[in-house]
């Protein structure tokens, strides 16, 4: 069982930054490749960010693509999401998740979410 605690969410203006943390319970962190998704109101969840268990491979929705950046510290158990250029359209409630093994497929642990306000 894995439990997450995100946070740093917060209310920003367009073409500032965010970084949302991601604190995961237990000593088998490392064993667990994470995801970031998002979920804005109306609208499905989607994917925005996943890595891999080592991190040294990440990959990226095409909507933020050069502007977010997935990284982990397996040290700390946390895994980030630095968010850059934002948008009005990244406005969303954003969760971790994680999943034994390769980072792709369904995720099996989620979070609680941060919601993360853009303004224009």
């Amino acid at each position: 069982q894995v439990q997450l605690v995100e946070s740093g969410g917060g209310l920003v203006q367009t073409g500032g930054s965010l970084r949302l943390s991601c604190v995961a319970s237990g000593r088998t962190f490392s064993s667990y490749a994470m995801g970031w998704f998002r979920q804005a109101p109306g609208k499905e969840r989607e994917f925005v960010a996943a890595i891999s268990t080592s991190g040294g491979l990440t990959r990226y929705a095409v909507s933020v693509k050069g502007r977010f950046t997935i990284s982990r510290d397996n040290a700390k158990n946390t895994v980030y999401l630095q968010m850059n250029s934002l948008k009005p359209e990244d406005t969303a409630s954003y969760y971790c998740a994680a999943k034994a093994g390769s980072y792709f497929g369904e995720y099996d642990y989620w979070g609680q979410g941060t919601q993360v306000t853009v303004s224009s």
